[in-house]
């Protein structure tokens, strides 16, 4: 019987939770907050990623399915789908984007002399999409005359990185 954290809080653990909770409160995330706080919110779609969760409806279904070990995974209460979908829909997002790049940047000075296993000297770009679809009424930007407005945009994150080049490719070498 395992009496110990999960290894999903484990995982988490990791994350600078002070810096979190100041990002939280300098954009008044938890202000009035009864049920789910942006940390909650935040463990919730953490693991909906790290588990390849495809809606509200599973995620809820995946944490209730043991709810015994919420607590152990840092959710004081069970998750319901119209919470966690009113949290994502009221939360400034400002508070995930600034964390993301508080990540980005801690991830960078750890990394920063390790070596990748090619040696580039420009900068490479590692581009990630995800299409998300909108719901219609809340898309800003349409334009008013228009009947059909977009119902999903591309969203792209990107992770820059520097590297020294100085490796040839096996297919000119091998044409010479």
């Amino acid at each position: 019987m395992n009496v110990g954290k999960t290894l999903f809080a484990q995982v988490l653990e990791f994350l600078p939770w002070s810096t979190f909770h100041r990002i939280v409160t300098r954009y008044g995330g938890d202000h009035r907050v009864r049920t789910l706080t942006c940390s909650e919110q935040f463990r919730c779609m953490a693991f909906a990623q790290l588990t390849y969760r495809e809606s509200l409806r599973d995620i809820e279904a995946c944490l209730s399915a043991q709810t015994a070990k919420l607590y152990h995974m840092g959710f004081r209460q069970p998750v319901s789908r119209s919470t966690l979908a009113d949290a994502n829909e009221r939360r400034d997002w400002r508070i995930y984007a600034e964390f993301a790049h508080r990540l980005i940047a801690q991830a960078r000075q750890l990394y920063a002399h390790e070596s990748f296993g090619v040696e580039l000297n420009e900068t490479v770009y590692a581009l990630d999409s995800t299409t998300i679809d909108l719901c219609l009424s809340v898309s800003p930007g349409r334009p008013s005359g228009s009947e059909r407005p977009p119902s999903s945009f591309t969203l792209c994150s990107t992770c820059v990185a520097r590297f020294r080049v100085s490796f040839t490719s096996p297919t000119a070498s091998s044409m010479t």
